[in-house]
C-alpha cells in the first residue's frame, strides 16, 4: 500500500492509498510542498479507499451542516467514533464525494471516495476529509485551523478574518499592491500554533479558490476582523470581544469536549500574545495604509 508523508505546521501526517487507481499526485497536488520523510509520532494516519464506504444510519446523527452550499452530515457511534459524509457543491445542493470514519481523537481515519461523476469530485472529498481530520486531531496541540487570509510583511504574518465574500482577500491584495514588501502566505485556511509562548502562523495545503499552498511560517503581527463600511477605521478589541470575534473563524466541533476545550485553550493562549483589531473599511488603498499604520509591529 503506497503511503505518503506530509508535515503541516510541524505536525506530521500519513496518507495511505489502499485501492488501485488512487494516486497522491492527482488527488493531493496542493500537498506537494508539504511532503516529508516518515516519522514515528504522527498527528494522524488516514487510509483511503475507493467505494461507497460504511453506512452511518445506525449511529447518532449530530447534524447536517451547510458548508459552502453543500451538505456535510456528521454522526457519532456509541464508542465515540465519528462518521462524516462530505458533499461537493452542485446545482442540486451537493454531490456525495467522500465518507470519512475517524476514531474519537482522529488519530486514525479511513476515507472512502465515491466513484467520480464530476471532475474534481474525489479531490474535493479527500482534501476536505484531510482538512477536518487535521483540525480536529490538532485541537489539543495548541493548533488552530483558521478561516482567514494572511499576508507577510517585515517578517510578520498579518491575518484577516471575515465571513466569506466580505473582503479578506481583497484587503490582503491591497496590502500587496500598495504597501510593498509583502507576500501572501495563505488565502483561506492558514494554521496558527502557539509554540513556547510564541504565536506562529503557517501556510497550509488548503487555500480556498486561491492556489497559494506554501510551506512557510512567520510570527504573528496581528489578527484583524474586517467589515465593509463607507469609512476606513480601525480599533483594538478587548479580550472578550477578541475571543468572540475569532471563535467563529476557527474550525471546531462545539459538541465535542476534547476538540472544543482544546480550541478554547489555544485561543486563550493566542490572545495573551497577539493583538486583535476590528477594521471597518472600503476596498481602497487608504484602507491598507490606515490598517497597517495602526496594527504593524
Amino acid at each position: 500500500m503506497p503511503c505518503h508523508h506530509y508535515t503541516i505546521a510541524r505536525h506530521p501526517i500519513e496518507v495511505c492509498f489502499a485501492s488501485e487507481g488512487l494516486h497522491a499526485e492527482s488527488l493531493l497536488p496542493s500537498f506537494l510542498p508539504f511532503k516529508s520523510e516518515a516519522e514515528e509520532h504522527l498527528l494522524f494516519r488516514m487510509t483511503v479507499w475507493q467505494g461507497e464506504g460504511p453506512d452511518f444510519s445506525a449511529w447518532q446523527e449530530i447534524g447536517q451542516f451547510d458548508c459552502g452550499g453543500a451538505n456535510h452530515g456528521v454522526w457519532r457511534s456509541e464508542t465515540g467514533a465519528y462518521g462524516f459524509e462530505i458533499s461537493l457543491p452542485d446545482v442540486s445542493g451537493g454531490l456525495l464525494s467522500c465518507r470519512l470514519k475517524a476514531e474519537a481523537d482522529f488519530s486514525r481515519c479511513e476515507a472512502w471516495l465515491m466513484p467520480a461523476e464530476r471532475a474534481g469530485q474525489q479531490q474535493f472529498g479527500l482534501n476536505n476529509a484531510l482538512m477536518m481530520a487535521y483540525a480536529f486531531a490538532a485541537a489539543a496541540e495548541d493548533t488552530l485551523l483558521v478561516h482567514a487570509s494572511v499576508i507577510r510583511k517585515d517578517g510578520y504574518g498579518y491575518l484577516f478574518t471575515a465571513p466569506s465574500g466580505t473582503g479578506k482577500s481583497t484587503h490582503t491584495h491591497l496590502w500587496y499592491k500598495h504597501l510593498g514588501g509583502c507576500d501572501l502566505m495563505n488565502d483561506d485556511n492558514p494554521v496558527i500554533r502557539v509554540v513556547d509562548g510564541q504565536a506562529l502562523v503557517f501556510g497550509s495545503p488548503w487555500s480556498g479558490k486561491t492556489p497559494c499552498y506554501r510551506n512557510v511560517f512567520a510570527p504573528i503581527g496581528a489578527i484583524t476582523q474586517i467589515a465593509q463600511a463607507p469609512v476606513n477605521e480601525v480599533r483594538r478589541l478587548g479580550a472578550v470581544e477578541a475571543f468572540a470575534a475569532l471563535l467563529p473563524a476557527v474550525s471546531s466541533m462545539k459538541w465535542d469536549k476534547r476538540v472544543y476545550g482544546g480550541i478554547c485553550q489555544a485561543l486563550s493562549r493566542l490572545l495573551n500574545t497577539v493583538p486583535v483589531w476590528h477594521l471597518d473599511c472600503r476596498p481602497d488603498a487608504e484602507a491598507a495604509h490606515v490598517c497597517y499604520e495602526a496594527i504593524h509591529r
